[in-house]
């Protein structure tokens, strides 16, 4: 029986990764085990869990460069758990024993990388990015397999590590979406111009606001569009469409779809455009469906990955990217104006981004993991 140990965390964009790639492995070999290892405050702790996994928790955090007391005291916190993070490692690994170790960023998959590689036992890691993280930029040069998102995320790793381009495997209900189906589920004529917005499960301040500035305009000028806005289900936007509301935006208008939480396969396959931040995950589900889309990246993610992950879709013609800075109400206005006067317009960004998924990540996650371990496998 094959014993795969996955670690990374903090995030759903670290942790539905491993979740993916198990269940890659998975269909290859039923009766292979898993475990992951993640911080016990991350969701992972909560998720991994919940998909029937086996969860080992290691306290792991990063340090804060911007000095305040806060941070300060974040920093001693880190200082300490860095000193145990490997001796719990290697405690990990000697309870599950795995043939194969594979890191999916954040920092919690650090030492448990580090301290398999260090004992001989084959690693790899999936960074989902095109600017990778420093967990995996540092364990780039130790583990046997680097595997990328995007072909990018080369310019930022040393030259001679083993790197294969897999793509990022992407949620089944995305792949098997069909527009006519979800405008049929959400009411919306097949005719019409669509468009999405979000910020995510949790939601973002910035989209919010701009997508006020939308409604707005599209009652104003009588608009001829459907929207739909996922306004997120963190408990300081509660009061969004009592928000709109009181700036006089009918919130019960047929066209509107306004709501904390959505089906956001359902949405993006009825959509005609995205308007969205940069998470590598949401970009690979807009790739797998197909749709054109307005980015703003968040400014507050380390390394501003966000930014580059958006530059990869802009510099194919498959999205226009917005950085908060220059982001007004009238930017968004008048941005959506240009594209939802144009379906040839909007069309061709759909058929760029739809050009840039990569179509077997499975097969190509697989390829690189079975060579791992053919040895094991071979002998069991």
């Amino acid at each position: 029986m094959l014993k795969i140990l996955l670690a990374g965390g903090g995030t759903a964009g670290h942790v539905n990764p491993a979740l993916a790639i198990a269940e890659i492995i998975k269909e290859k070999h039923s009766d292979a085990e898993f475990a992951f290892a993640g911080t016990p405050d991350g969701i992972e702790a909560r998720l991994v869990p919940n998909a029937g996994y086996k969860f080992y928790p290691i306290k792991v955090k990063g340090f804060q460069r911007k000095l305040n007391f806060n941070n300060i005291k974040r920093n001693i916190k880190a200082a300490s758990y860095l000193l145990t993070a490997g001796k719990n490692a290697n405690k990990i690994i000697d309870d599950f024993k795995p043939d194969l170790v594979v890191g999916t960023g954040g920092y919690v998959s650090g030492p448990v990388v580090r301290a398999a590689a260090k004992r001989g036992i084959k690693t790899a890691i999936h960074e989902q990015n095109a600017y990778p993280g420093v967990t995996n930029k540092l364990l780039s040069k130790e583990v046997d397999k680097v595997m990328l998102t995007v072909k990018e995320a080369c310019d930022y790793l040393e030259k001679d590590i083993d790197i294969t381009v897999t793509g990022l495997p992407v949620r089944k209900s995305f792949a098997v979406s069909d527009k006519s189906e979800a405008r049929k589920k959400l009411g919306i004529p097949k005719d019409a111009i669509c468009v999405l917005s979000t910020g995510g499960s949790l939601g973002a301040r910035t989209i919010n606001n701009s997508a006020k500035a939308l409604f707005k305009w599209y009652q104003e000028e009588n608009i001829d569009v459907y929207y739909i806005h996922s306004y997120g289900t963190y408990s300081g936007y509660k009061g969004y469409k009592d928000d709109l509301k009181a700036q006089g935006i009918d919130v019960d208008d047929k066209r509107f779809i306004i709501s904390d939480y959505v089906d956001m396969s359902v949405c993006m396959a009825a959509s005609d455009l995205v308007i969205s931040r940069c998470g590598a995950n949401t970009l690979n589900e807009l790739e797998s469906v197909g749709r054109g889309s307005i980015l703003i990246p968040s400014p507050n993610v380390a390394g501003n990955h966000q930014y580059y992950n958006g530059l990869v879709l802009q510099n194919a013609d498959a999205a226009i990217v917005i950085e908060e800075k220059d982001l007004t109400d009238e930017k968004i206005v008048s941005t959506v104006r240009d594209l939802i006067s144009s379906r040839d317009r909007l069309a061709t960004l759909s058929e760029n981004a739809r050009g840039l998924y990569i179509q077997d990540t499975n097969e190509r996650i697989y390829s690189v993991l079975s060579e791992l371990l053919k040895d094991v496998i071979i002998k069991r």
